[in-house]
């Protein structure tokens, strides 16, 4: 084992005395946090007017909602019930950007649905659910107490307005927080793909050069291969490390010094909304309308998402190296182990796909395959830990995970005995036979 250490930091210091591997310790952070910039500031994008269509069978609202009248919001009132499909298609209702449904149950749910054709941005979002908000408080005030607006308040429940898309009433490709859990799993395939294929790199030049004969005077090959194996791990859960910490800090900074107004309601122009005003409204802070902000500061449970990730990491790194020892020990040369390459880089793709089939269809049979499969495990499982888990789904998801370090396990003996007889093989010629006779000796 000792020997193996050796190696192993032989390994990490040939990563360290990479200049792009020391560049990309900052580099990646930085090219992250401008990703999440550029998402950010995203979220508030949208029309920033729209005529409104209110139907309000019950005359609840008395057809008047705004004390003034406003250039980015118009209302018009229907005393009728509108279907669903009838104002997405007819054509008397085509002039109309959203639709707002108010029935004899909204006092008693307090939930509103507003369906809109175009998304509107963060400030047209706040006026509509102010203003109807604050109607809603006059009818109530009005009709069932004898409270003051101020006592009121203190005792009112919010009003919950649900904004939908027309072409999407059920929120069905809502998928934000499932695609943290793709690029979490693509960042896993991303430094197992980089990291990984360096053993194979390594083990190629190594018998190209004829080092590994010296070595291989000093250390069993066993020792050699555990050694390259878990340097690069190591070198991999530094620069992962350094990664997490550079962009906790920069989510820090984002939010407290580069862009705070997007976190207060300050930067609402035309609409002001006071901190009283909001928790009145429901919200704590003003990010919980902006869907991405939303979802990177609060929506993401990190102190669960990123133990799992690393627990899976480990797993599909260990899964994927023994391939990429089994593919250097065989080669014969560096063209040889170039072609080689592209079994790995098959499955990695897999893995990418499984992922975006995750998304698209979170309960098909192919799924369920890809959840168990130990290469494709990794990723799935990321993508089902964002979500969310059941006590009874994630001991699944731990099932999965046990399944990848058993095969890998195996899979790592078999490349340990490929590696002996391989390592020191140089210039042959590749054929199932010479692979079959190295299983066995």
């Amino acid at each position: 084992m000792r020997n193996s250490l050796l190696i192993a930091f032989r390994e990490l210091k040939e990563r360290w005395d990479n200049r792009s591997f020391r560049a990309m310790l900052f580099l990646g952070p930085l090219l992250i946090l401008s990703l999440i910039y550029l998402v950010l500031e995203s979220g508030n994008q949208g029309v920033t007017s729209m005529k409104v269509l209110i139907a309000d069978p019950t005359n609840l609202f008395e057809n008047k909602i705004a004390s003034r009248p406003s250039e980015s919001v118009t209302y018009f009132f229907y005393d009728d019930y509108i279907e669903f499909e009838s104002f997405k298609n007819s054509p008397k209702f085509k002039e109309f950007d959203a639709l707002i449904e108010l029935n004899e149950k909204v006092l008693i749910n307090k939930k509103v649905f507003l369906f809109h054709r175009q998304e509107p941005n963060l400030q047209l979002k706040m006026k509509l659910k102010f203003e109807v908000e604050r109607r809603m408080e006059e009818v109530m005030i009005e009709q069932f107490t004898t409270l003051g607006v101020d006592d009121f308040r203190k005792i009112k429940q919010p009003l919950n307005i649900d904004f939908r898309n027309v072409d999407d009433p059920y929120n069905q490709a809502d998928q934000g927080i499932a695609w943290v859990g793709y690029s979490l799993g693509y960042l896993m395939i991303f430094f197992i793909a980089i990291f990984g294929t360096n053993i194979t790199k390594s083990i190629n030049r190594e018998k190209t050069n004829r080092i590994s004969e010296v070595i291989l005077a000093s250390v069993k090959a066993r020792e050699l291969m555990l050694g390259k194996i878990f340097g690069n791990l190591i070198a991999s859960f530094l620069q992962l490390f350094i990664w997490l910490l550079l962009v906790g800090i920069g989510l820090w900074l984002l939010q407290a010094v580069i862009i705070p107004e997007l976190f207060t309601p300050e930067h609402l122009t035309g609409v002001q909304v006071s901190d009283q005003q909001l928790k009145e409204l429901g919200m704590q802070t003003i990010s919980q309308e902006n869907n991405n902000l939303d979802l990177i500061y609060h929506r993401i449970n990190y102190l669960w998402v990123i133990p799992n990730f690393i627990l899976f990491f480990l797993g599909t790194y260990w899964i994927f190296a023994s391939f990429f020892t089994i593919m250097g020990a065989m080669s014969g040369d560096e063209s040889d182990g170039q072609q080689f390459l592209i079994p790995i880089w098959i499955l990695l793709t897999l893995t990418i796909f499984a992922g975006y089939n995750t998304l698209s269809y979170p309960e098909s049979g192919l799924t369920q395959f890809f959840s168990f499969f130990p290469w494709t495990s990794g990723m799935v499982s990321m993508i089902k830990i964002t979500v969310g888990v059941t006590v009874t789904e994630y001991l699944g998801i731990l099932f999965a995970w046990l399944i990848q370090v058993l095969v890998g396990t195996i899979f790592m003996l078999l490349a340990a005995r490929i590696f002996k007889h391989g390592i020191l093989s140089y210039s042959h010629r590749f054929s199932v036979k010479l692979f079959f006779d190295w299983l066995k000796k």
